[in-house]
């Protein structure tokens, strides 16, 4: 039998991280994978091939759209090739799970394939091709999370689908119904909004996006009607039913009347759960939440003090960058460091056109606990990068506390919002005031700009190009 200072059950954003941490401080270690690949939801079925056909249809939107006002002529017509874009987002998957397959080799991490169990608290059966045992002092549970559904949705897979079949249709849907306006449901929606399938979104809050800044959601809602999305809010799903090639679903209006959608598929994107299925955690004593999250104290050590737990199979925001720090994290204190991480600091990114990000608290937050804050917010219109590229829609917004001017959270919608979010997270962590923003030189003409006009609007109506 095989033993290891830490072993990792899951290979994902989280599981990889930690196991690359752990090599790095010198500890022996092993990682397992029930799939073939590695990286988990994020790298297979999640962040990465979502993004890769984001912007393949990006392009193809642009060179329908706008490439004729940019002076760039294209003879005949322009046409969709599905086969071609999911095979290029499979490259871009391959190669980079392969990636993850070269950094457990450079940093001699033994990997096993198949599913992990726990025997007891420092034994893993991994059952695959053969079934072995092996040995741990510590392990970590990274198992990520699975597509969540309504328990009166059977999903066929075939036109009842979640994100994964989303990301490998051989058609476009002629009406794409996506049920829950979050994250998920948005970006597969504009994906194939884009490529020409009509795509109504039937979400049971009040608004799309509902845990990020209501302003956010408000911007990004008339984003999606100018390109005649079916926006249907305050809507209660209450049966989804397929015939034949047609989808229907019904739902309750905010009045309570019953309403019907049709379609030819029916996306169902109601959030995620934690994936704890063939884990065995109750042999090691481990133990769940009424959620199904195992629990975690701020050491992310579970109820047995050699097991831990991190990713979206604990409680937080789903996020592949908030379980890779974790990743790190663990590790770190399994080695007798005190590494920190600041959840509310965590960024939140949903990767439409324009991206949307935010970081801190939200207005409704700061509102609810009763702190006295002040806003600036600037018009990504205003700005000459954004005439120049034609990315005319959004706003940065900063709330700042009323009387040390520190901030306290940032919320844009933009072009390239998801890149320049990381400048206020950085801004945040060292505390800095919004006029310490506003006296940083920024780049000309730069997106980022509006970070700055926005500062300069917080600490007293000061901005300069409005």
């Amino acid at each position: 039998m095989n033993s290891y200072d830490v072993a990792i059950i899951g290979s994902g954003p989280g599981g990889y991280v930690a196991a690359i941490r752990c090599a790095q401080l010198g500890m022996k270690t092993a990682i397992i994978e029930k799939y073939a690949t590695l990286g988990g939801t994020c790298l297979n079925v999640g962040c990465i091939p979502s993004k890769a056909l984001l912007d393949s249809s990006h392009h193809y939107e642009d060179a329908v759209k706008h490439f004729e006002e940019h002076g760039i002529d294209i003879p005949g017509d322009i046409k969709v090739n599905l086969k071609q874009m999911i095979a290029r987002k499979q490259a871009v998957v391959d190669q980079t799970t392969g990636g993850i397959d070269f950094l457990m080799k450079k940093n001699k991490i033994d990997v096993y394939q198949g599913l992990g169990a726990f025997k007891d608290a420092t034994h893993i059966t991994v059952t695959g091709e053969k079934t072995e045992e092996i040995e741990a002092k510590n392990i970590i549970i990274a198992t990520g999370s699975k597509p969540a559904n309504l328990p009166f949705i059977t999903l066929d897979k075939e036109r009842v689908i979640t994100s994964t079949e989303a990301l490998k249709l051989k058609e476009i849907p002629k009406h794409l119904i996506v049920i829950g306006g979050g994250v998920i449901g948005l970006e597969l929606g504009q994906v194939y909004g884009r490529l020409g399938a009509e795509v109504t979104v039937i979400e049971y809050m009040d608004r799309i996006i509902p845990s990020m800044d209501a302003g956010l959601s408000k911007e990004l809602n008339k984003v999606f009607k100018k390109a005649k999305f079916n926006i249907n809010v305050s809507h209660k799903v209450k049966s989804v039913e397929r015939k034949g090639d047609e989808v229907i679903v019904k739902a309750d209006n905010k009045k309570g009347e019953e309403v019907e959608f049709k379609g030819d598929y029916c996306l169902v994107s109601v959030g995620r759960r934690p994936y704890t299925d063939g884990l065995n955690a109750e042999a090691a004593g481990v133990k769940l939440t009424d959620r199904g999250q195992i629990e975690v104290n701020e050491h992310l050590q579970t109820n047995v003090k050699n097991i831990y737990a991190l990713g979206d199979v604990v409680k937080g925001a789903m996020l592949a960058h908030k379980a890779s720090e974790e990743g790190s994290f663990v590790a770190e204190i399994i080695a007798g460091q005190k590494p920190h991480i600041d959840y509310n600091l965590i960024p939140g990114v949903v990767y439409t056109w324009p991206e949307v990000a935010s970081v801190g608290k939200t207005e409704e937050e700061l509102k609810d606990a009763g702190v006295a804050y002040k806003t600036g917010q600037f018009p990504m219109r205003a700005l000459g990068r954004s005439r120049a590229s034609m990315d005319l829609d959004g706003f940065v917004k900063i709330l700042a506390d009323k009387e040390t001017d520190e901030v306290l959270g940032v919320h844009m919608i933009g072009a390239r919002a998801a890149d320049m979010i990381a400048e206020v997270v950085v801004a945040m962590e060292f505390r800095a005031s919004a006029e310490d923003i506003s006296r940083m030189s920024h780049a000309h003409p730069t997106f980022a700009e509006a970070t700055k006009e926005a500062a300069l609007a917080a600490t007293g109506d000061r901005a300069l190009h409005i």
